[in-house]
């Protein structure tokens, strides 16, 4: 069976395409992109008139926490998925962060069978170290083998260079990235925003950059000297950002990530919207979110990732303090996105669409990424023109911590195909 998606504008930079097209899908890859196609083909295909909508690469997020095992009341494979789906990604990668860690073939066996068969091709990282405590490696030779695609003890930084180098030296054996949250926790503060001028007048702590930036650096120069590949996440300071410009003009594989919070957010909105804008690391300055956007334009930042971390409303509801850290991002990236970057000319939406599909194809070595001839036939459908407000009420995740609720967006998802199976996506 074929299907001729016709009458779109397709935006593929893997390939330099940005223009109205016709995509031939078969046996679930493409077949064939190109004007007028249903001329040259019979009469048993199903047809799809996209007209008048753009089709992008399907949308890949390498960075979500699922809370699967563990901490199902805040979110769980089955739902994360819907709600990836929902937000136009037909690929996630979940964080080991959850309770068992994945730090054991077990319970990666776990998630990915709890993934299968879902709206979106679920993917999973190992944790680099047992318990995600930063003393003892996990066994990553065989979490590689079960089909990790990537280590990481995200949620915190492996305080001990020598258990990160000696993981960095295993993950080059392994040929697998390690995706890093860089921030010395021993620099923490009370970890609840920004430190600086707010900070001192609302009587916190906060965080100060150089927890963030100090790790960065630990970690560029480990991850060079054992030529390893590593992923930072979550970017959030300009310094951040120069020291990744230097490491990548000095040859060594660093890829970096910014979330949609930092590239569009400032400390400033805590006065606002309190616990819903707390996330680690937290919002920063004005010139950070500058630089970061700048980073992301240049391609220094490599991928948008959203770190969506669902919490329940309850736990969000104990204060600026005492809730934990995270905010929700699947369902929101792409509306603010295209809204506060791609609109406002900060960003064009070819760069966008890299970084939110090919580039993490290519990092993590993940199908799709790419319409070529050949590739999995997972791809993303946006109206650009949509005029909506998002509602977390209508979320398919069941986290409903966000700063974005109620926003007035322009953009939204239609819908995604996997391997060329179309999923309309509801509520826009």
């Amino acid at each position: 069976m074929m299907s001729l998606f016709s009458g779109a504008r397709v935006i593929d930079p893997s390939q330099g395409l940005d223009d109205i097209s016709d995509i031939l899908v078969r046996d679930g890859k493409i077949a064939a992109i190109g004007k007028d196609l249903a001329s040259t083909l019979g009469g048993d295909v199903e047809k799809v008139d996209l007209r008048g909508y753009v089709v992008v690469p399907g949308l890949i997020d390498p960075h979500v926490h699922f809370r699967d095992p563990g901490q199902e009341h805040k979110e769980t494979v089955i739902s994360g998925c819907a709600s990836a789906a929902a937000g136009g990604y037909t690929s996630v990668i979940a964080m080991a962060n959850t309770s068992p860690a994945v730090d054991s073939v077990e319970t990666l066996n776990y998630v990915l069978e709890k993934g299968k068969g879902g709206p979106v091709r679920f993917c999973s990282v190992g944790s680099v170290t047992l318990g995600l405590k930063g003393e003892e490696l996990s066994p990553m030779g065989s979490l590689a083998e079960a089909g990790a695609v990537a280590f990481s003890d995200d949620g915190f930084s492996i305080v001990d260079s020598e258990v990160m180098y000696r993981a960095f030296e295993k993950a080059a054996e392994l040929g697998l990235p390690i995706s890093v949250h860089c921030e010395d926790p021993r620099l923490w503060g009370d970890r609840t925003m920004n430190r600086g001028a707010l900070s001192d007048a609302l009587k916190v702590k906060g965080v100060p950059k150089v927890a963030e930036e100090a790790m960065i650096q630990r970690d560029i120069l480990l991850a060079s000297k054992a030529k390893a590949k590593v992923h930072i996440q979550h970017v959030s300071t300009a310094l951040g950002v120069e020291m990744i410009r230097r490491a990548k003009e000095d040859g060594i594989e660093v890829t970096a990530e910014a979330t949609p919070h930092h590239l569009i957010l400032t400390e400033e909105v805590l006065s606002v919207h309190g616990s819903q804008a707390k996330m680690s690391p937290p919002l920063r300055e004005a010139r950070d979110v500058e630089a970061l956007r700048e980073g992301l334009r240049l391609g220094i930042i490599d991928v948008i990732a959203t770190d969506h971390a669902p919490h329940s409303e309850e736990e969000k509801g104990r204060g600026l303090l005492e809730s934990p850290n995270g905010i929700v991002g699947l369902e929101t990236a792409v509306p603010m996105i295209l809204t506060e970057l791609v609109a406002k000319g900060h960003l064009s939406i070819n760069r966008m669409v890299e970084a939110m599909s090919c580039a993490s194809a290519g990092i993590f070595g993940l199908p799709g990424g790419s319409l070529r001839p050949g590739c999995v036939a997972d791809m993303t459908v946006l109206d650009l023109e949509a005029r909506w407000t998002i509602d977390a009420d209508r979320f398919e995740s069941k986290g409903r911590n966000t700063p974005f609720d109620g926003a007035p967006v322009v953009g939204a998802v239609i819908g995604t195909a996997l391997g060329g199976l179309m999923q309309p996506v509801a509520n826009k």
